[in-house]
């Protein structure tokens, strides 16, 4: 989760320092390298205005720690399932490519599979692009910069409230996320 928090600062710090500058300079001195990286962010985060910093910076930000523990736990069986040991998926992650793993529970007439993928790492770097970008975690992204704005951590409990569409289970789910969270301190993860 480290790991990819850090990479994900990296891009929050490229776009601050991309405005910062290209605002300095009207828009005029932009390096080709420079608009190519927000043109790959712009399309790694589907961010709708290219130029729009505001929505980079409310999409390019860490997930808490805590969170992403609780998660992987919840949805490997604690690192048990066989999504993990056979597709290296931690977070449970759907795909309609038909490139995937079979539930073997899956629902008749239902087409998800889950995605594979080539390491642990890809799936946690997945996993926080997922929450980063798609519509369903929209709240996540506003509990988040709310947080940021008033200057507080935006820790694993705050964020399981907003995590009302990652699983059928609903409400249950959420309170799932909240007792692992606390029965093992996982709040510490978020301060360091």
């Amino acid at each position: 989760v480290e790991k990819s928090n850090a990479k994900v600062r990296k891009e929050r710090k490229f776009v601050k320092n991309f405005f910062e500058y290209a605002g300095k300079n009207s828009f005029r001195e932009i390096s080709e390298i420079s608009l190519a990286r927000l043109i790959s962010l712009y399309k790694k985060y589907r961010i709708h205005n290219l130029f729009d910093e505001h929505e980079y910076l409310k999409k390019i930000d860490t997930v808490p720690t805590s969170l992403a523990i609780a998660q992987a736990a919840v949805e490997s069986g604690w690192g048990k399932s066989r999504f993990v040991l056979e597709a290296n998926n931690i977070f449970g992650e759907w795909t309609y490519s038909g490139n995937g793993l079979v539930p073997i529970d899956r629902a008749e007439g239902k087409t998800h599979t889950l995605k594979i993928f080539k390491t642990l790492q890809s799936s946690v770097d997945s996993y926080v692009l997922n929450l980063n970008r798609h519509k369903a975690y929209e709240n996540f992204r506003v509990q988040r910069e709310n947080a940021r704005k008033k200057g507080i951590i935006f820790n694993g409990l705050m964020a399981a409230k907003t995590m009302l569409n990652y699983s059928q289970k609903k409400e249950k789910y959420i309170t799932i996320l909240e007792n692992i969270i606390k029965s093992n301190n996982l709040l510490y993860y978020d301060r360091l």
